[in-house]
């Protein structure tokens, strides 16, 4: 990068409080839009290096700036202007007498890489940007599908599209065009959801991307599901969003439907974590917006009760999605006595609240088959969250 090298006459009228008749004064670029347009300006470019030096100009022969330094640090008869002559010397003819002070390392001053356009995970399958606005007057729900990179399409060629659905209503959705032959397609495009700002916050949005093959068939390559409840959505706040595509569970639900949720342990701090993802293929006993369901987590040892917690309740959807994360204090000796107890309950308003289903995690005391597996990766993956889904049962 060429650096330019500013040498500013001033004159007397610009500096008119000032005894000085002229001065050389060494600016960068960045200053020179504060001066005068008719100030005069001669320039010199620099060599192409890592390290851009600072040049101090010639030596000044001003007379008359003994008023405006310090008396007690201009010895009696010396020129405060002089530059020691002791300095290494510049290299550059045009610039005679200058001399490099200091040097800017450039790396400082880039601009920070994008990582969401490089940094993907071992095992991605894609993923997906797209931003949302809410409009409160109208009570609109604005939704831009911008891009996704990387899809990993079964053939060789790849034309992408996007269903978009404003969960719990999973029977309607709005589409995107199709992208003809291309792993990262670029739509831009925008959608509108009526949705009253009462019910925004129990909304979610679910992304499904597919894939059409030459036989016009589709297949799902991936989805992303996105809460709202936990986003401030206002008219002049327009958030831009990026997440990696998830793989659809394809199996079926199991006789009283599955709920998702990862665990993670940290041996330092001897904190237990769970994270309540969502649930699916719930039997619920009457489906109206007056039902709402949520999930008890409850930390047990040796079968005694510790402590439990509650995720917000989503109305009326046997597929609820609820991201919410709780912590628990465990002590390192104290897993291979403990469980975890997730209950999905429903409430439906002036009634008794239902159990529609239950799973326990923990060690061998307590569990067998993926409870026990997802118990026995967390320990073995200390810090990290374990993502699995189980199927619930309805034991008490």
């Amino acid at each position: 990068m060429g650096i330019y090298i500013f040498y500013l006459c001033i004159s007397i009228e610009f500096l008119q409080n000032c005894e000085i008749k002229k001065v050389n004064l060494l600016l960068l670029p960045s200053l020179v839009p504060i001066f005068n347009p008719e100030v005069s300006v001669a320039v010199a470019v620099l060599s192409r290096s890592r390290s851009i030096p600072f040049i101090i100009p010639p030596t000044l022969h001003g007379r008359d700036w003994i008023n405006l330094t310090k008396e007690g640090h201009v010895q009696e008869g010396s020129d405060p202007y002089v530059i020691p002559q002791s300095g290494p010397r510049s290299s550059f003819h045009s610039l005679a007498g200058a001399y490099v002070v200091g040097t800017i390392n450039q790396e400082l001053y880039r601009f920070p890489e994008d990582i969401s356009e490089t940094d993907f995970p071992e095992g991605n399958i894609g993923r997906l940007w797209f931003s949302i606005e809410y409009e409160q007057e109208s009570e609109r729900l604005l939704v831009s599908l911008i891009k996704a990179r990387k899809l990993q399409p079964p053939d060789d060629s790849c034309s992408p599209f996007v269903k978009i659905y404003l969960l719990p209503d999973e029977r309607s959705y709005l589409q995107s065009k199709t992208k003809r032959k291309t792993l990262n397609p670029q739509f831009d495009e925008n959608f509108v959801f009526q949705v009253s700002s009462k019910m925004l916050l129990q909304r979610t949005l679910k992304f499904l991307v597919y894939h059409v093959d030459k036989q016009k068939k589709h297949h799902l390559l991936g989805q992303v599901i996105f809460p709202l409840k936990n986003e401030t959505l206002t008219d002049d706040n327009k958030l831009v969003i990026w997440r990696d595509l998830e793989k659809e569970n394809l199996e079926p639900p199991s006789e009283y439907g599955d709920i998702q949720f990862s665990l993670s342990y940290n041996d330092y701090l001897g904190r237990l974590t769970v994270v309540v993802l969502r649930a699916r293929g719930l039997k619920l006993q009457e489906e109206s917006h007056a039902v709402s369901v949520y999930v008890k987590v409850s930390l047990m040892n040796h079968n005694k009760f510790i402590k439990s917690k509650k995720t917000a309740a989503v109305l009326g959807s046997p597929n609820p999605v609820y991201n919410e994360t709780f912590s628990f204090k465990a002590d390192q000796t104290e897993l291979d006595t403990a469980s975890l107890s997730l209950s999905v309950l429903q409430s439906i308003k002036g009634e008794k609240t239902h159990l529609l289903g239950r799973v326990v995690v923990g060690p061998f005391m307590y569990t067998r088959g993926k409870e026990l597996e997802h118990w026995n990766e967390m320990i073995s993956k200390p810090k990290e969250l374990v993502k699995r889904w189980h199927a619930l049962c309805h034991s008490t």
